[in-house]
């Protein structure tokens, strides 16, 4: 596969922001890299890891990986991967499978992508940066003509017992599957009856997951290494926000709307 821009916006406080597919090896080294010093140097999760600094497993060489750069300086400022149904058959599984046992979910029919790995530079967390990359992965999932939206969404454990009872009963009371699409962790979180803070404030990620209609597949799994709680989203396509949907399916001419866009 090509690298292929997915969209070009402008970001005025910021210069300019793409969001772009990449498979050249020094553009996927730059997503370890970034993934690296997140989830380890700043977020201190234990990354087994055969080269130091950077994040990469077996997945990786599966997986598509989209990108968020500053135009300004070439710099990658936000990461994620996508593993489809055809990248999990040739790895043998989804990532979330480590994890989860998703034998309801995989029985959809429909082809599925696999979202993982997401993070973005904490000089670039407010503005464009996370909306690109929804509007790529977005554009993949019609690009590719898959049904649905897999992964994990992380509840950081080191802001207190209190915070993550509070999110996990949101969960539970307003975002939860039918009871015949759940996934089954492996390690279950262990959860003390703490008393809910008054406040729900979700992770960003997770919180664009349910904006666009998600599912909480049950349960949370007790990811040590990286001290999170993990929650196995689903997400069908056409419950993609429908700004992102209707971008891409109803515009024949991408450039008319002052974005440049290069098929995959």
């Amino acid at each position: 596969m090509q690298q292929s821009d997915i969209a070009r916006l402008p970001l005025s406080a910021r210069g300019t922001l793409s969001v772009t597919l990449v498979n050249e090896e020094s553009d996927v080294l730059a997503c370890q890299q970034l993934r690296y010093q997140v989830f380890s140097d700043e977020m201190g999760a234990h990354i087994d890891t055969d080269i130091p600094g950077l994040d990469r497993d077996r997945f990786d060489r599966y997986c598509l990986h989209l990108v968020v750069r500053d135009e300004r300086c070439g710099q990658v400022v936000g990461t994620t991967r996508l593993l489809t149904t055809d990248g999990a058959g040739k790895a043998g599984l989804y990532y979330s499978e480590t994890q989860f046992d998703i034998t309801a979910i995989r029985s959809l029919p429909g082809r599925f992508m696999e979202i993982g790995r997401t993070c973005i530079h904490p000089d670039y967390r407010r503005g464009a940066t996370l909306p690109l990359l929804w509007q790529g992965i977005a554009r993949l999932m019609v690009e590719y003509d898959l049904d649905y939206l897999i992964g994990c969404a992380s509840i950081p454990l080191d802001s207190g017992a209190g915070y993550v009872h509070s999110v996990i009963s949101h969960l539970r009371k307003n975002h939860l599957s039918p009871p015949e699409l759940r996934a089954r962790p492996y390690v279950p979180l262990p959860m003390a009856d703490k008393r809910a803070a008054e406040e729900v404030l979700l992770p960003p990620l997770l919180k664009g997951y349910l904006r666009q209609g998600a599912w909480i597949c049950g349960e949370p799994y007790f990811d040590a290494a990286f001290n999170v709680a993990d929650v196995f989203v689903l997400l069908k396509r056409e419950q993609l926000a429908r700004r992102y949907v209707k971008h891409f399916i109803d515009r024949a001419n991408f450039g008319q709307s002052g974005v440049t866009v290069a098929c995959v």
